[in-house]
């Protein structure tokens, strides 16, 4: 039972992650590779300040802080360069992996009986469940503070701006701000998951982000598979599901984990998982 309340809490924990992608890559239509390195970004600047006694609450900010920088600066190349958004990702991912490693000064930072937001407050004997009801709370505010925005003025112009740039435009909306702020916040919401995951697993390695954006584009792709089926047109019920989908997409390989399968093979599944969420609307569509 525990195995699954594992699987269960890293669903939860990469639900920000996953609210993260839904923005670049649903809401501003840009493939944002930004993601591999923001997250680490999350993880290290977490690790870091835990071990020089800062605490998590502390830390929360300057990971925001930190991860809207590294989306900032993807927006920035992309429309003040005109460079292609998917290499402008690219760069500044390559970039932040010799930054994290800069700030680390190693490959791996534990936190070995380090207080961390999952031990600071105690909610019931268990660590595990005490660890999900402090996870849940904290995703569901941060899911009603994004829901929030996005039923702004300002959130409603974001999302206008991924729909139709050039009309925005004529309603005297600056795009390239939109896009970066954008991308600054889909990126605030990645590192904000690399610091709950840092301190939930009690380590953070260099490679801990590498090709962790098919973990978060497979959980908006179920959700979006929802959404489309059941033909939701509520924000809030949208973002609900993107969290969903965070944790059923965790729950499918702690699944096949169960199974037997060999964990060499983990990434393989993960793959085809994906592959199969994509297809099977288009599937449906055809018929």
């Amino acid at each position: 039972m525990d195995f699954y309340l594992t699987a269960l809490l890293q669903g939860i924990c990469f639900s920000s992650l996953a609210l993260g992608i839904f923005i670049s890559m649903k809401i501003f239509n840009i493939p944002d590779i930004t993601t591999d390195g923001s997250y680490t970004l999350g993880a290290v600047v977490t690790a870091v300040m835990i071990r020089h006694q800062f605490p998590a609450s502390i830390a929360l900010p300057v990971v925001i802080l930190a991860g809207g920088l590294a989306g900032a600066l993807t927006g920035i190349i992309h429309t003040k360069l005109k460079i292609n958004a998917l290499l402008a990702g690219i760069l500044v991912m390559t970039g932040l992996y010799s930054v994290n490693l800069s700030l680390m000064g190693t490959s791996n930072l534990p936190l070995n009986n380090a207080v961390t937001i999952f031990n600071q407050l105690t909610l019931t004997s268990n660590a595990n469940q005490n660890a999900f009801w402090i996870a849940i709370v904290f995703m569901l505010l941060i899911a009603l503070l994004i829901g929030y925005l996005l039923k702004t003025d300002f959130g409603i112009a974001m999302r206008a701006t991924g729909n139709s740039e050039s009309m925005i435009r004529a309603l005297g909306v600056n795009t390239d701000r939109m896009k970066i702020t954008g991308l600054a916040l889909a990126n605030a919401l990645t590192a904000v998951s690399g610091y709950l995951i840092s301190q939930y697993q009690g380590f953070t390695d260099i490679s801990m982000g590498i090709g962790i954006v098919i973990a978060g584009l497979g959980s908006v792709i179920i959700a979006e598979s929802l959404i489309n089926w059941w033909r939701i047109t509520s924000v809030w019920l949208s973002l609900l599901l993107v969290l969903g989908g965070a944790i059923i997409f965790q729950l499918v390989l702690a699944i096949t984990l169960d199974i037997g399968v060999d964990a060499n093979w983990l990434k393989g599944v993960t793959a085809m998982f994906v592959l199969v969420i994509v297809t099977l609307p288009r599937l449906r569509v055809a018929k």
